[in-house]
């Protein structure tokens, strides 16, 4: 008896005593305030980084008509400015979706996304109807100054609509 009270005590002991008491960040609620702000791609396609020289950066605003403006030299000859609108809404199956509308009714983005694992510098894209398109967003203080140069004529043009 005095073996077994003492082996429980010793069981207790261990097991009282789990150095594991990792804690996991579950990450921020997807709101439209909370994706706001600038995002860099950092991978796409499941994990691919992008190639040298290539960049994406989004910019989401959640005044004004939930804007979007992404800078990108991805698929076109030279860097490329694009503009519109996006909205987030909850799938009850998926979660937290976004879809974005081109502007000068240039369609839809080609998928919507559920955005998971958001946290306050990073979050992941995952194409609705394709699980292989994953993309990690990582948040940035802003595009680089370099970057709006190349856009410095078409950003004050549309100013000047204004």
């Amino acid at each position: 008896v005095l073996k077994f009270s003492l082996l429980l005590i010793l069981a207790a002991a261990f097991t009282g005593c789990d150095d594991d008491k990792s804690y996991e960040d579950p990450g921020l609620e997807v709101s439209l305030y909370n994706i706001s702000g600038t995002w860099k791609l950092e991978s796409w396609n499941n994990g691919t980084p992008l190639a040298d020289g290539s960049y994406v950066y989004l910019d989401l605003a959640y005044r004004d008509g939930n804007e979007f403006t992404i800078y990108q030299n991805l698929d076109s000859f030279g860097p490329r400015r694009i503009t519109g609108a996006y909205n987030l809404y909850t799938d009850e199956s998926l979660g937290s979706v976004i879809r974005g509308m081109y502007d000068y009714e240039n369609g839809d983005w080609s998928h919507r996304y559920i955005i998971r694992d958001l946290y306050s510098d990073r979050m992941t894209w995952i194409a609705t109807d394709d699980a292989g398109n994953v993309s990690v967003y990582v948040r940035c203080d802003g595009i680089p100054q370099e970057i709006l140069d190349q856009y410095k004529d078409e950003i004050e043009s549309e100013q000047d609509e204004e």
